[in-house]
């Protein structure tokens, strides 16, 4: 959790957790991490494009993306949903995930060729389920460019595992 303090800079309460695999229960509101970064290419767009199926002209037409106001091509929305997901997936902070439940996402703005993306992760809440041996955990991502912009943020649930 972030609060501000008088003079305006926020600071960051809770822990930040190294690297490691954590459960439910080695893991607290206010824990937060960042991924390593990766850049967006050209190869992720167009790919990005064959697989899904969306081929409108912004994210494969460079004088189209531009005539819609963009500097020039711009990556999918759901693009940088699935990077941000592979970042938190490959992160040496590591949860023990046995299933993502839902997203509740919003993008902010365009994510464009060599954007260098990093995801800046904080734990908001946590439950034990039916189950003891699970439970699910509420983790806030905001999916930031190399000028520190948020491009897309948003809230997962993600069912783990608990120890008993």
């Amino acid at each position: 959790m972030t609060q501000l303090q008088n003079d305006g800079h926020s600071v960051r309460r809770g822990r930040l957790l190294a690297p490691g695999m954590y459960d439910l229960n080695d893991i607290e509101i206010g824990d937060h991490f960042a991924t390593s970064g990766m850049t967006v290419t050209e190869a992720h767009i167009v790919n990005f494009a064959g697989v899904s199926g969306d081929m409108y002209d912004i994210h494969l037409d460079d004088v189209a993306a531009q005539q819609a106001g963009f500097p020039g091509r711009i990556a999918h929305g759901l693009l940088g949903l699935a990077l941000t997901d592979g970042l938190k997936t490959r992160s040496p902070v590591r949860m023990s995930a046995l299933a993502t439940l839902s997203w509740n996402w919003s993008f902010r703005a365009p994510l464009l060729i060599g954007d260098r993306i990093q995801v800046d992760i904080e734990v908001v809440g946590k439950r034990v389920t039916k189950r003891i041996d699970r439970g699910i955990a509420t983790l806030k991502l905001s999916v930031l460019n190399q000028r520190g912009d948020v491009v897309q943020d948003g809230e997962t649930l993600l069912l783990m595992a608990n120890r008993a």
